[in-house]
């Protein structure tokens, strides 16, 4: 390719990736945030009892005293994960009352909120 089609070819595929990349990642914005929106109902409403019945956690504005105070116990998203699904002491496993878009929602809900805590 002659250097000026070149220059040309590379100006163009400049020019749409500054017009595409703003929406793509406006796009990825758009879909953390629904699921950290999903992850916030669940843990508050969805989930039969809710979450917040019985853990600590400020994000949501939970604060029972029956489970871990989330806040403090910190959990990473794996471990959210396997206490939603399998249940933990009293706890009862959720993984035949969510969806698993339900339950990878508020395991990532809680890691984030976790670990934006003081």
């Amino acid at each position: 390719m002659p250097p000026s089609r070149r220059a040309l070819a590379c100006a163009w595929t400049a020019a749409v990736a500054g017009v595409l990349m703003p929406v793509t990642l406006g796009a990825a914005d758009a879909a953390a945030d629904a699921r950290l929106e999903l992850g916030r109902k669940v843990f508050m409403q969805i989930a039969q009892p809710p979450c917040g019945l019985c853990h600590t956690l400020a994000d949501a504005g939970a604060k029972g005293e029956i489970g871990a105070k989330l806040d403090e116990l910190k959990p990473d998203e794996q471990r959210v994960l396997a206490a939603v699904r399998q249940g933990v002491g009293v706890m009862p496993r959720y993984d035949d009352k969510l969806t698993q878009e339900q339950i990878d929602a508020v395991a990532h809900n809680v890691a984030q909120a976790v670990r934006r805590a003081k």
